[in-house]
């Protein structure tokens, strides 16, 4: 205790304003983000925005892996420039970007502000990661980079929590209270950030950023690097489906009621604090739990995990994590979700912190910062094919609109298309009237002529496609080495 005690008395004010914005920041973002694909597939009478699944994947997919590819430029703009500058621009441009993507409708003005706000997340993660470095030192950063993470989770998990009680009221609440949070942590920089000590880059930006460039390109020629790299896109490719998918899938193909009904029976409080005002439980709320989970649970498992090497314990964590996943789109029983999700969850906390902790082992030594940055290109390329599976795959497989559309026409029914002043929601309606069934028999009629969860297959091929890509690669590349 007196360890931990002398730790903490080290961490310099910076270190806690860094932090206490990160959690601001990860609030802000996952506060929208948990939700955004229902906010773009949802039915227009409920203030969503109604575009069709593989809308929703072109625009959520390759605009996160662009998030996910700048930090490679914006860290050296922040080196240049300063990081107080350049969190005082991010958080800008975040506040604005959320608040406009509240008030425009339209899939290309959606587009472009949605690209707008990746700008100023891509602009904050180098830099309040780089801070964090800068205030600890070899005794204080194991603890130090401990508080962080957990301050990511912390944000993860509050955020939706407020956005989702947020858009029972309004939709545009959720991207006005993000924009919000977004002023209140410019407010915090102002009055507590101080910039941490650092050597200058005085290079000019168009040197140092080539300089970067071609180092990539340096690391990339590492043919066992490059093909690591490679193969764990196929993770944050399923991973991924925890943002991108499922939150739709259990909007439309789960009944919440009747697990807002068994909570309300024993603790009515906790069915109104987590439920909604018409008796169901939101999908988010059911996501969430992940956060919930990692919260609880990353300290045991990160001990539990640590004394076995990186790669077998990356495999192991990605077998269970694809398992988990599967489970979640197997069964339209919500009760099924807060066991399907601990499994995806422990696969997650098994695996993702060891891909961090792999690479730095697979570096040489003087070019470890140069493999770390390297380390956004996978999550770049996941959440890329992760937007092309939540939109054309379950767009095809499991869309409810889509398979309700394909046995109307297959009945010849005589029901207008979808449109402006015909929403999704009208269009189940006056199916479910013409087929002589409640919106709830429709449901279960659909998902048992189409089977809308064999999309489990799709993410179960990828999960341990990458499991034995990681296996040969360990077998036959290399050879059984330290890692």
């Amino acid at each position: 205790m007196q360890k931990i005690s002398r730790v903490f008395k080290k961490f310099p004010r910076t270190y806690w304003t860094a932090n206490t914005m990160e959690l601001m920041e990860r609030w802000a973002w996952y506060g929208m983000f948990m939700l955004f694909a229902l906010y773009l597939t949802g039915s227009k009478d409920t203030g969503a925005l109604g575009f069709s699944q593989e809308q929703k994947g072109y625009l959520m997919g390759p605009v996160v892996a662009i998030l996910y590819f700048l930090p490679v430029i914006t860290g050296a703009i922040a080196d240049r420039y300063g990081f107080r500058k350049v969190l005082i621009f991010a958080y800008v441009i975040l506040a604005l970007g959320y608040f406009m993507m509240g008030l425009v409708t339209s899939y290309a003005s959606m587009y472009v502000v949605f690209i707008f706000v990746a700008l100023g997340a891509a602009l904050f993660k180098p830099v309040i990661s780089a801070t964090i470095a800068k205030t600890t030192d070899s005794e204080t950063s194991s603890i130090g980079f401990g508080i962080f993470y957990m301050m990511v989770n912390i944000g993860a998990f509050v955020g939706p929590i407020v956005a989702s009680k947020l858009r029972g009221l309004d939709w545009q609440y959720v991207f006005f209270a993000s924009s919000l949070v977004s002023v209140v942590n410019l407010i915090i920089l102002l009055l507590f950030f101080k910039e941490p000590s650092r050597e200058q880059n005085k290079l000019p930006l168009g040197k140092s950023m080539a300089g970067i460039f071609k180092n990539i390109i340096t690391a990339l020629g590492d043919v066992r690097f490059l093909i690591f790299l490679i193969i764990i896109t196929g993770f944050w490719t399923m991973y991924n489906q925890l943002f991108y998918t499922l939150p739709v899938f259990i909007d439309q193909w789960m009944d919440t009621s009747v697990l807002y009904n068994f909570i309300h029976d024993f603790r009515p409080g906790l069915a109104h604090a987590a439920g909604t005002a018409g008796g169901t439980i939101a999908p988010e709320m059911l996501t969430n739990i992940d956060a919930f989970y990692i919260i609880i649970f990353q300290v045991f498992v990160s001990a539990f995990v640590m004394k076995y090497k990186p790669l077998n314990v990356m495999m192991s964590g990605i077998l269970v994590n694809t398992v988990g996943l599967v489970l979640t789109f197997y069964t339209n029983n919500p009760f099924f979700l807060f066991f399907s999700i601990l499994i995806f969850g422990m696969g997650e906390m098994a695996s993702s912190p060891k891909i961090t902790e792999y690479i730095g082992k697979i570096a040489p030594k003087e070019k470890v910062a140069l493999y770390m940055g390297a380390s956004f290109l996978p999550m770049a390329g996941g959440n890329f094919f992760a937007g092309i599976l939540s939109g054309d795959v379950y767009g095809k497989m499991s869309d409810k609109i889509t398979l309700l559309q394909r046995e109307i026409a297959q009945r010849k029914l005589d029901i207008p298309p979808i449109s402006e002043n015909f929403t999704q929601n009208d269009f189940i309606s006056q199916s479910a009237d013409l087929m002589n069934l409640t919106n709830q028999e429709l449901t279960s009629y659909l998902w048992n002529t189409y089977h809308p969860e064999s999309i489990w297959m799709v993410f179960a091929g990828i999960g341990f496609g990458t499991v034995l890509l990681l296996w040969l690669y360990d077998r036959f590349l290399l050879k059984r080495t330290i890692c």
